[in-house]
């Protein structure tokens, strides 16, 4: 994988590594709905033409490292992922609806944002490790 991107004018290498929670940071994201949530993130990543490199989807939050062209503000970009993933999700799966806490948020109003720059590699072998180290917790 070379490290930069091309676009028209420009030559970009804009990773980010990305949190984010569920609402009031529950523990659901097993089965089904972990599968569905990390099929929107894909999906809805290709469709703003970002790159995803890792994404791991413990219980109860999202890791994302992902390319993301300089063209696409990173607000922006959280915000249509967590934004269209929600609404896929609880219209999918109906019965997160129903509980009161829920309303119609699926995720926490926040995220965390970090640019990786050298250590990416790093970054990469800690996303799995988080996932590694969430599946002995659970044991």
């Amino acid at each position: 994988m070379a490290r930069f991107r091309k676009l028209s004018h420009t030559i970009w290498f804009c990773q980010y590594h990305i949190v984010w929670t569920p609402k009031y940071r529950f523990r659901i994201l097993k089965g089904r709905l972990a599968a569905e949530v990390e099929s929107c993130i894909r999906a809805f990543c290709q469709h703003q033409r970002a790159e995803v490199l890792e994404l791991s989807i413990p219980l109860d939050h999202v890791h994302l490292l992902v390319m993301v062209p300089p063209k696409i503000s990173i607000s922006n970009f959280v915000g249509t992922v967590k934004g269209r993933t929600a609404i896929r999700v609880l219209n999918k799966f109906k019965q997160l609806r129903q509980k009161p806490y829920w309303g119609n948020h699926f995720w926490a109003r926040g995220y965390c944002v970090d640019t990786v720059g050298l250590d990416s590699e790093k970054i990469r072998k800690y996303v799995k490790y988080q996932e590694e180290q969430e599946k002995k917790y659970e044991q």
